[in-house]
């Protein structure tokens, strides 16, 4: 069974508004992390895992992996790691905001690999500060089916679990097909809608089967897109639920829809677009 851990602290956001910077010293960072001893991080074990370090977990020659978020967590626990953990909370929505505290830089130590986003600045500080050996890998962190599969597979490359990380593509590719029926079942009038999607939606529009007529973001709308989408008569509107500016076209007829891109505490990436699937055919009713 996975082992997965996902921190609860309380971050400590910062007060600026982006580009958090460690600002210990390379040696009181060194004293912080001897002073921790054993944390809540990910477990070493007496092995040498394919990836850095060579702690490995409990001996068994599986990597240990350390994510900046759930969602490079869904991907590494899709691709069949199974000692995960997780800086940034859940409640953060923003992960390039969050600031890293000791013991992250404690769990980094003994990691085998560190995954981040590379609008998530702070991920390579990390690993310099904290001294580890660990494989820094850049996750692409895009939900479109075809390369959420792809990316699943290649870190099933990087930590020797290939056969894992087929075995849930597989999945993925069924469980993807299912939703996309019953979302074309549930188109109003029998016909593709029109959607407008922000930057990082557009999967959902993708997985409806939708005609995507425009896109926006991640910078608000502004007055002249306004006009330029709404003139598009789009039935939907898929807005990033961890980005949202409020309504984008407020007067436009169009549903609006939070789509999540983020797992939850179970880093099950299946789960989003389940849930996404929910979203759209609860707003297709409501359009039809």
């Amino acid at each position: 069974m996975a082992r997965t851990r996902v921190r609860t602290a309380v971050p400590r956001l910062l007060l600026r508004p982006r580009g958090p910077v460690l600002a210990l010293s390379a040696a009181a960072l060194s004293l912080l992390i001897a002073g921790c001893g054993s944390t809540d991080g990910a477990t070493t074990g007496a092995s040498a895992a394919p990836g850095g370090s060579g702690s490995g977990s409990a001996g068994s020659g599986k990597p240990v992996v350390v994510v900046t978020t759930t969602w490079e967590g869904a991907f590494a626990k899709a691709a069949g790691a199974e000692d995960i953990t997780v800086i940034v909370p859940q409640s953060v929505h923003h992960a390039p905001d969050y600031d890293p505290k000791p013991s992250d830089l404690a769990a980094v130590a003994k990691a085998d690999f560190v995954l981040y986003a590379p609008f998530e600045p702070y991920a390579a500080k990390i690993k310099e500060a904290a001294g580890s050996k660990a494989k820094l890998v850049e996750v692409n962190l895009d939900n479109d089916p075809a390369k959420a599969g792809a990316e699943v597979l290649r870190l099933g490359g990087l930590f020797g679990t290939k056969d894992a990380a087929a075995r849930w593509k597989t999945g993925l590719d069924g469980e993807v097909g299912k939703l996309n029926g019953e979302l074309k079942s549930a188109w109003p009038g029998g016909r593709s809608p029109n959607v407008v999607a922000q930057a990082f939606t557009g999967w959902a529009a993708g997985l409806a089967g939708a005609t995507q007529v425009g896109s926006y973001g991640p910078e608000p709308v502004t007055p002249s897109q306004l006009a330029t989408l709404s003139a598009k008569k789009p039935a939907l509107v898929l807005d990033n639920a961890h980005m949202t500016t409020g309504p984008v076209l407020p007067d436009s007829g169009a549903k609006q829809v939070e789509i999540v891109n983020y797992p939850g505490e179970d880093l099950d990436l299946l789960k989003v677009y389940r849930d996404a699937a929910a979203e759209l055919k609860k707003a297709m009713g409501a359009a039809g």
